[in-house]
């Protein structure tokens, strides 16, 4: 599995479980370890989401509107 992917799964899941876990109202040690965790934990995912090597191929003015094909683009 590719880096970024890996690090907004894990990110994403322990979102998750931190808002889990404040609705339920336990374990108030993990939220605050989860809470102090996660700008970290963001930082990490951000820049792995923008270090990733993706090529694009397609460019903003080729795919305009892509769910609206009767919308195009007005030159």
């Amino acid at each position: 599995m590719k880096n970024y992917l890996t690090s907004v799964g894990i990110v994403t899941g322990l979102l998750i479980v931190f808002v889990t876990l404040i609705q339920l109202n336990i374990a108030h040690f993990l939220i605050w370890l989860i809470f102090l965790a996660c700008p970290f934990l963001i930082i990490w995912m951000v820049w792995a989401v923008l270090a990733a090597p993706v090529q694009i191929e397609e460019s903003f003015e080729e795919q305009w509107y892509q769910d609206r094909p009767d919308l195009k683009r007005m030159e």
